[in-house]
């Protein structure tokens, strides 16, 4: 009870580590009125559960002018700006609406672009190209959709939405020609001069996107490490840094997260939000494959601190650190599961550069078992809680699908099977869903690359209808781990982005 006690006030309680998120207005620089509007707006900022509400007036954004509230801030360059959002109580016009805005100026017929959706439900991608010019839209099939999404890259806009829980439908609107520098933020207006709404946004994610020449695993961007409780979707950043954290663990006890850095492992408090290095001894070069054993007294490691014939090799450590013990001969060898009696581990191992799934001993008593044999990639492999299945995502059928099979590697049975790339299965402790990472089709099967746009997805553990429970920039170093609270209502995982 003290345990989940603490967790709650981590989650619902604590204070952001930003300092940028500790002011009233949140991410934003400013707030203001744009237009001629009567009734002035608001915006309230909750540091708490990182929420904003927003209220204002203004007659309509169409035409040649534009009236509304408006919380913004300076960006420079591309961006991807991304929220959760809902106008609040009955309304009085179905025209009043809420969203993403991006301007050039605060004058009322400046050029800008907005990603709206209106209390009928019209949702549209609407826009000034020159100061002056009247609006024009491109309208989206999806009535009513909660998730909204403006990306800017280069000359054209990308406006992205769904319903909590769905894909994105996307659009491309092109050949704009704006400044570098351009005043980015939510909106709100009433589309009745003499009335006043409001609307909530949670989950409001400014994202500044890895650069087009960053080059993978010698380039790297910031990290939010993010609590989600999983039923509801709401999210919140417990802390952000500029270089690269990835794959958080949960701890059996509730009392904190360990995640990879630069090589070392680190282990953060929950209760102080605060990091500290947990002691490996000589092995330093440690990746994102690392995880804990059911029991909670062990950590399992992939790195490459020896031989460097071998790559990543796999080594065990008590949680609280020490000198790791060597458990795999040869390499390249990814931890990713144990066996919830503690006496195996199963990983990925390529072997004649193929990449299959390995079981060993985890005292490294005994030989390597292979427990797949495919010539394209098996990857991510997790123990069930109840020991009956091994989790695993495999791109045998062209894509990358999630599977499991017996711990003695057979009956193996696919569990999905869609456009997308699916990764990293990761069981609820309570054996009932599973949560994973899933790309977009144009990423390769075999691939699972840094700063993508990605999905993570959750299914029941039989396979079925999957469901979309958080929209992020992310990919490699996400969730590559089990990830799960130790109660199965929140997960932790990292999202990233350049920060300031």
């Amino acid at each position: 009870m003290k345990n989940n006690l603490l967790f709650c006030i981590v989650f619902f309680c604590a204070t952001a580590l930003s300092t940028k998120a500790q002011n009233t207005q949140g991410i934003f620089e400013s707030t203001t009125d744009v237009g001629a509007v009567k009734h002035k707006g608001n915006t309230d900022y909750d540091m708490n559960t990182q929420t904003y509400t927003l209220s204002g007036s203004g007659a309509n954004i169409w035409f040649e002018k534009d009236e509304f509230h408006f919380a913004y801030k300076k960006l420079n360059g591309d961006f991807i700006l991304r929220t959760r959002g809902k106008l609040l109580g009955n309304g009085v016009d179905p025209h009043r609406k809420l969203g993403w805005m991006v301007r050039t100026g605060l004058k009322t017929g400046s050029a800008m672009v907005c990603g709206t959706v209106h209390g009928d439900g019209l949702t549209a991608i609407q826009y000034r190209k020159k100061d002056g010019m009247n609006v024009e839209e491109v309208k989206s099939p999806i009535k009513m959709p909660d998730i909204i999404q403006l990306e800017r890259r280069g000359r054209s806009f990308f406006f992205s939405v769904a319903k909590y829980g769905e894909p994105f439908w996307t659009v491309e609107v092109p050949d704009f020609d704006f400044p570098e520098e351009m005043l980015a933020g939510l909106f709100i207006c009433s589309h009745n001069a003499d009335v006043v709404e409001k609307a909530e946004f949670e989950n409001v994610r400014i994202v500044l996107p890895a650069p087009l020449d960053f080059v993978p695993y010698t380039d790297y961007i910031g990290s939010h490490l993010e609590l989600m409780e999983v039923d509801t979707g709401k999210r919140k950043i417990i802390y952000s840094v500029k270089n690269s954290i990835q794959a958080p663990n949960w701890t059996s006890d509730n009392k904190a997260l360990i995640y990879n850095s630069e090589g070392l492992i680190y282990r953060y408090n929950l209760e102080t939000n605060k990091p500290s290095v947990l002691p490996t001894d000589f092995v330093r070069k440690n990746n994102n494959d690392h995880v804990l054993s059911f029991d909670g007294k062990m950590l399992g490691l992939s790195s490459s601190s020896g031989e460097p014939s071998n790559g990543s090799l796999i080594y065990t450590v008590p949680v609280s650190g020490g000198v790791p013990k060597r458990i795999t001969v040869q390499g390249p060898s990814y931890l990713h599961g144990w066996s919830p009696d503690g006496k195996w581990l199963t990983y990925t191992a390529g072997r004649n550069d193929i990449y299959n799934i390995y079981k060993i001993p985890s005292d490294g008593s005994g030989p390597e078992i292979k427990l797949t044999d495919e010539p394209t990639l098996d990857d991510g492999s997790e123990y069930s809680p109840d020991g009956k299945y091994i989790y695993f995502n495999s791109a045998r059928t062209g894509t990358m699908e999630l599977w499991r099979m017996h711990p003695d590697g057979s009956h193996q049975e696919q569990l999905t099977n869609d456009a997308l790339q699916n990764w990293f299965p990761h069981i609820s402790p309570d054996d009932k869903s599973i949560i994973f990472l899933s790309y977009l089709p144009e990423v390769d099967a075999a691939d699972h690359p840094f700063y993508k746009q990605v999905y993570l997805r959750r299914i029941p553990v039989g396979g079925g209808e999957a469901k979309v429970i958080a929209y992020l920039y992310g990919g490699q170093g996400t969730i590559n781990v089990p990830s799960w609270s130790p109660d199965g209502k929140y997960i932790a995982f990292i999202s990233n982005s350049v920060v300031d």
